[in-house]
Protein backbone atom coordinates (compact mmCIF):
# COMPACT_ATOMS: atom_id res chain seq x y z
CA UNK A 1 0.00 0.00 0.00
CA UNK A 2 1.50 2.96 -1.07
CA UNK A 3 1.48 6.24 1.66
CA UNK A 4 -1.20 8.09 -0.71
CA UNK A 5 -3.40 4.59 -0.42
CA UNK A 6 -2.98 4.73 3.13
CA UNK A 7 -3.93 8.48 3.77
CA UNK A 8 -7.07 7.79 1.92
CA UNK A 9 -7.74 4.69 4.02
CA UNK A 10 -7.27 6.61 6.83
CA UNK A 11 -9.83 9.14 6.26
CA UNK A 12 -12.37 6.49 5.35
CA UNK A 13 -11.70 4.64 8.24
CA UNK A 14 -12.41 7.87 10.54
CA UNK A 15 -15.32 8.60 8.78
CA UNK A 16 -17.37 7.03 10.99
CA UNK A 17 -16.96 10.13 13.97
CA UNK A 18 -15.52 7.70 16.45
CA UNK A 19 -13.06 8.42 18.09
CA UNK A 20 -10.22 5.95 16.58
CA UNK A 21 -6.47 4.91 19.16
CA UNK A 22 -3.46 5.51 17.00
CA UNK A 23 -2.40 1.67 18.00
CA UNK A 24 -6.02 0.26 16.42
CA UNK A 25 -5.52 2.20 13.26
CA UNK A 26 -1.61 1.05 13.00
CA UNK A 27 -2.71 -2.64 13.36
CA UNK A 28 -5.41 -2.14 10.86
CA UNK A 29 -2.87 -0.80 8.15
CA UNK A 30 0.27 -2.83 9.28
CA UNK A 31 2.83 -0.38 9.85
CA UNK A 32 3.49 1.69 13.48
CA UNK A 33 2.07 4.25 15.59
CA UNK A 34 4.77 6.51 14.86
CA UNK A 35 3.95 5.98 10.65
CA UNK A 36 -0.04 6.93 12.06
CA UNK A 37 1.59 10.25 13.95
CA UNK A 38 2.93 11.36 10.77
CA UNK A 39 0.30 10.62 8.61
CA UNK A 40 -1.82 12.27 11.31
CA UNK A 41 0.58 15.37 11.11
CA UNK A 42 0.07 15.16 6.65
CA UNK A 43 -3.82 14.68 6.65
CA UNK A 44 -3.95 17.82 8.72
CA UNK A 45 -1.21 19.80 6.71
CA UNK A 46 -3.70 19.31 3.97
CA UNK A 47 -6.34 20.73 5.30
CA UNK A 48 -7.98 17.67 6.43
CA UNK A 49 -10.20 18.29 9.54
CA UNK A 50 -8.50 15.41 11.97
CA UNK A 51 -8.52 16.28 15.57
CA UNK A 52 -7.10 14.24 18.60
CA UNK A 53 -3.72 13.89 20.50
CA UNK A 54 -1.28 11.06 20.85
CA UNK A 55 -2.21 8.76 23.43
CA UNK A 56 -5.75 9.26 23.00
CA UNK A 57 -6.86 9.21 19.25
CA UNK A 58 -7.93 10.11 15.91
CA UNK A 59 -11.07 11.18 14.55
CA UNK A 60 -12.30 13.80 11.78
CA UNK A 61 -14.33 16.84 13.03
CA UNK A 62 -16.69 16.91 9.68
CA UNK A 63 -17.27 15.55 6.20
CA UNK A 64 -14.36 15.94 4.14
CA UNK A 65 -15.29 14.85 0.30
CA UNK A 66 -18.13 15.60 -1.54
CA UNK A 67 -19.85 12.47 -3.84
CA UNK A 68 -18.91 12.71 -7.21
CA UNK A 69 -20.46 15.66 -9.32
CA UNK A 70 -20.70 16.05 -13.21
CA UNK A 71 -20.47 19.73 -14.19
CA UNK A 72 -21.23 21.08 -17.54
CA UNK A 73 -19.44 23.76 -19.00
CA UNK A 74 -21.97 26.68 -17.87
CA UNK A 75 -21.86 25.00 -14.61
CA UNK A 76 -18.39 25.31 -13.95
CA UNK A 77 -18.37 28.70 -15.35
CA UNK A 78 -20.84 30.05 -13.12
CA UNK A 79 -18.75 28.25 -10.29
CA UNK A 80 -15.43 29.96 -11.17
CA UNK A 81 -17.31 33.67 -11.68
CA UNK A 82 -18.54 33.41 -7.88
CA UNK A 83 -15.55 31.90 -6.38
CA UNK A 84 -13.79 35.11 -8.35
CA UNK A 85 -16.90 37.24 -6.11
CA UNK A 86 -15.76 35.19 -3.28
CA UNK A 87 -12.24 35.54 -3.68
CA UNK A 88 -12.72 39.46 -3.35
CA UNK A 89 -15.06 39.79 -0.72
CA UNK A 90 -14.13 42.07 2.38
CA UNK A 91 -14.54 38.90 4.88
CA UNK A 92 -10.69 37.56 4.67
CA UNK A 93 -12.25 34.10 6.06
CA UNK A 94 -14.47 33.79 2.89
CA UNK A 95 -12.04 35.41 0.45
CA UNK A 96 -9.47 32.58 1.74
CA UNK A 97 -11.66 30.21 1.62
CA UNK A 98 -12.76 30.69 -2.20
CA UNK A 99 -8.82 30.87 -3.05
CA UNK A 100 -8.35 27.61 -1.43
CA UNK A 101 -11.85 26.33 -2.84
CA UNK A 102 -10.69 27.24 -6.09
CA UNK A 103 -7.29 25.87 -6.88
CA UNK A 104 -8.85 22.21 -5.14
CA UNK A 105 -11.40 22.59 -7.83
CA UNK A 106 -9.05 23.29 -11.09
CA UNK A 107 -6.89 20.58 -9.36
CA UNK A 108 -9.89 18.18 -10.10
CA UNK A 109 -10.76 19.48 -13.37
CA UNK A 110 -9.12 18.36 -16.42
CA UNK A 111 -6.76 19.91 -18.69
CA UNK A 112 -8.68 21.83 -21.37
CA UNK A 113 -9.03 19.92 -24.75
CA UNK A 114 -6.85 21.63 -27.53
CA UNK A 115 -9.14 23.30 -30.16
CA UNK A 116 -9.03 21.15 -33.21
CA UNK A 117 -7.06 21.80 -35.85
CA UNK A 118 -8.74 23.00 -39.20
CA UNK A 119 -9.25 20.63 -41.76
CA UNK A 120 -6.95 20.48 -45.01
CA UNK A 121 -8.79 21.88 -47.89
CA UNK A 122 -9.19 19.30 -50.50
CA UNK A 123 -6.51 19.71 -53.58
CA UNK A 124 -8.40 20.63 -56.17
CA UNK A 125 -8.30 18.31 -59.47
CA UNK A 126 -7.29 18.69 -63.08
CA UNK A 127 -10.28 17.93 -65.36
Amino acid sequence: MTRTERLQKLIEMMRGGAMLRAADLAAELGVSERTIWRDMSVLSEFGVPVVGQRGVGYMLRRAVALPPLVLNPEEIAALEHLLRLAQAHADTRIAAGAQSLAAKIRAALPEPAPPDPMPAAPAARDG
